[in-house]
């Protein structure tokens, strides 16, 4: 995606344009760094580069867990306005798992209605369709929020675990070493990177004159694992030789972040506006701001296929938008806080890893148009994704070969995310002709992904950590094995106080084993859970087994949903607050569907959620030898110690 910007710089274009320039110089003249001169080195287990919000929340999550972590990014400063505003109800799912929600949720604006306008019989537009926003979501709203705000959250609870963005850095070499023995050890740190710090303190100028042999902006940095989330235009995929497959479009929009002047009912709602003259979409934003993009003319892009920054501003954008809201009025009376212009392209990444020791994450391996508001969100949970995994390998509780499922889920998350903004991103921008169905057809497709489009209906496919085969889904029909656990409210056994179920499936890369237990004043359900609790102690069970070397004994929790404490088996309730029921609040407005809800047969069933919150496996009461088999297919077994 190409992009120019304004206030967000505070500079403009041209400004832009010297950056790069300055930067291209930058990494040329870096390219002579010769080995004989001396340079500080240093190990880190992982080393993030580009501090994006891919990049800062995989090292929020990192850090959080205790991971030796490092992150530099090539800006001085964090950008101050502008970018990717849009947050979907499933990223504001794993921000409460994180911790997080309520910063957030003070900060953004929340909507909790779409729009939809098209050309109307008597000219201009009208409102033809109104609906919410998401209803599969103990969030059933949309957030808008600028970049710039959600990173600066992210480097706030970063330092409060002892991670700082490093910056300006760039990386001006990286290898990954291709001696197998180094790669399958757990103790090596085979990928090694020289670091430049772009803006030298004057006393590295003086240490330069008094020491010619060392250069003191120049850092050998050797890690167990680098992660590249240094966006679209990612040096580390192209270090990497990662391709990225797919094209650009003829279609060219802007987009303004303004407070604006108007009589448009809907303001404040999320609008997608298809008039005869073109196509819109409004977003709301905090601050009384709101964005708004619009389609512009191909003749923007010069013959090389770029655009020509010279031709428009904010003020034209603004002025297209005005015809498409006809009849009613809109206005910039003050200067916008940001804007900027792209051509949509649809790409993703030929591979998102190189070794299981090298990953891209976010922009770097998957770029699309920011219409269904997708960017920010694929990319925060690329890193979701591939945090609890590089947790688990790095402290040896699981082999490398876990890794191997971060590209194969989020590979398949990109492609498909990829086909479908080609359709969505077609429609949006086809200027709708008499008599034609674009109109329609739009409003359908937003239907049909709407699940995809909140996050909230991702699918993984079937791999070591997504067990199908196995899984006797008709026990728990919408607790869908390789998606995130949906929300529902449950009631704490000892208390009586109310719940949703994913405040008990926090990422504290933990997996959650639940237990429904069904009517455990049925003998023969209680006599199923008796012989799990039997089962647990014995050495070939999996909390003897996968327990890591010296955690506690709910390192593995387990959560049993049932009315009585006392009736639940002692081994299965290691703290009064871990039994649960599906009951109704005092207050009379919260629980007590939990079960027919969520599909759960009165037999009862075992389902293990996975760190991220996805579901793994789903048996029956007595097939707990299945759950063994599940871990034992991708953890390590804990006989010997583990490093924490």
């Amino acid at each position: 995606m190409t992009q120019i910007g304004s206030a967000a710089s505070r500079h403009g274009s041209d400004a832009i344009v010297a950056a790069e320039n300055e930067e291209n110089e930058v990494q040329k003249s870096s390219m002579n760094f010769q080995a004989n001169v001396m340079a500080d080195e240093s190990q880190v287990d992982v080393l993030i580069i580009g501090a994006g919000p891919a990049g800062s929340f995989l090292a929020f999550a990192l850090g959080r867990a205790g991971i030796s972590t490092r992150i530099v990014d090539k800006r001085e400063v964090r950008i101050p306005a502008g970018h990717a505003d849009g947050i979907q109800p499933r990223i504001i799912e794993v921000f409460q798992s994180y911790g997080i929600a309520n910063r957030f949720l003070e900060l953004a604006e929340l909507v909790y209605a779409d729009a939809f306008y098209n050309s109307s019989p008597n000219g201009g537009i009208r409102r033809t369709k109104l609906e919410s926003t998401s209803l599969d979501s103990r969030f059933p709203f949309e957030a808008t929020l600028s970049q710039a705000q959600i990173e600066g959250l992210l480097r706030s609870v970063m330092d409060e675990h002892g991670v700082h963005v490093e910056q300006p850095k760039i990386p001006i070499s990286l290898t990954v070493s291709d001696d197998e023995t180094e790669l399958q050890s757990t103790d090596s740190h085979p990928v090694r990177v020289v670091l430049k710090r772009l803006i030298p303190d004057k006393e590295d100028h003086l240490s330069a004159t008094s020491q010619a042999s060392k250069d003191d902006t120049i850092e050998v940095v050797k890690a167990k694992y680098v992660v590249g989330a240094d966006g679209a235009h990612s040096w580390v995929r192209k270090t990497l030789g990662i391709d990225m497959i797919g094209e650009s479009t003829n279609y060219v929009w802007g987009a303004v972040d303004f407070v604006p002047e108007t009589d448009f009912p809907d303001i404040r709602l999320t609008c997608a506006i298809h008039a005869q003259e073109g196509s819109c979409m409004l977003v709301p934003r905090e601050n009384d701001m709101v964005r708004i993009y619009v389609q512009l003319e191909e003749s923007k892009m010069d013959k090389a296929g770029r655009l020509d920054r010279s031709q428009f501003g904010a003020e034209d954008i603004i002025k297209i938008a005005q015809k498409l809201f006809y009849p009613y009025k809109i206005t910039m009376p003050q200067k916008p806080d940001w804007w900027t212009a792209y051509i949509i392209g649809q790409r993703v990444a030929s591979q998102f890893s190189v070794s299981n020791r090298a990953f891209i994450i976010g922009d770097a391996c998957h770029t699309h148009s920011p219409k269904a508001g997708q960017g920010m969100n694929a990319s925060m949970n690329d890193a979701h994704n591939l945090a609890w995994k590089l947790i688990y390998t790095l402290r040896q509780w699981a082999p490398s070969s876990l890794l191997n499922t971060y590209e194969f889920e989020r590979h398949k998350f990109a492609q498909d995310l990829i086909d479908f903004d080609k359709v969505f991103a077609t429609l949006y921008s086809t200027k709708p002709q008499p008599g034609d169905h674009t109109y329609s057809k739009f409003v359908q497709t937003c239907d049909a992904y709407s699940g995809f489009m909140s996050g909230c209906g991702i699918q993984y496919e079937a791999s070591a950590i997504v067990d199908v085969k196995t899984s006797r889904q008709s026990l728990a029909n919408k607790i869908i094995v390789g998606q995130r656990v949906p929300p529902g409210e449950i009631l704490r056994t000892g208390d009586f106080r109310p719940y949703n179920v994913h405040d008990v499936l926090l990422s504290d890369t933990r997996f959650k084993i639940i237990i429904f237990s069904g009517d455990v004043n049925n003998p023969k359900q209680k006599a199923k859970l008796d012989a799990i609790a039997a089962r647990l102690d014995q050495p070939e069970g999996f909390l003897q087994r996968y327990t890591p070397y010296g955690a506690p004994e709910d390192a593995v929790r387990i959560d049993t949903l049932d009315a009585n404490v006392f009736a639940i088996p002692s081994r299965l309730r290691s703290h009064w607050s871990k039994a649960y029921f599906d009951g109704v609040s005092n207050c009379g407005r919260f629980g007590g569907n939990f079960y027919s809800g969520h599909g759960i047969s009165d037999d009862g069933a075992i389902v293990v959620c996975r760190p991220d919150g996805y579901v793994g496996i789903v048996v029956a009461l007595d097939e707990l030898t299945a759950v063994e088999d599940y871990f034992a297919k991708f953890l390590s077994s804990s006989s010997q110690p583990l490093h924490s």
